[in-house]
């Protein structure tokens, strides 16, 4: 894989981490956290978006030619 999207030692440590927390997961708890994931991950999407717009100056209203 390209240097580029290898991870970090303190990711892999936090992926470690994140299995071990989820392996004592019910099927239902399971299913509910990865919901409220999905949802943060939109949510996250969503601000990557409108920073992109604002950075390029894709916010501004338009104006209306007279």
């Amino acid at each position: 894989m390209s240097k580029s999207f290898d991870l970090s030692l303190e990711q892999q440590f936090n992926i470690r981490s994140f299995e071990h927390q989820v392996s004592g997961m019910s099927h239902q708890q399971a299913q509910e956290f990865l919901v409220n994931l999905y949802r943060q991950m939109v949510l996250q999407e969503n601000s990557y978006k409108n920073l992109l717009k604002h950075q390029w100056g894709m916010d501004a209203p338009e104006q209306q030619a007279a």
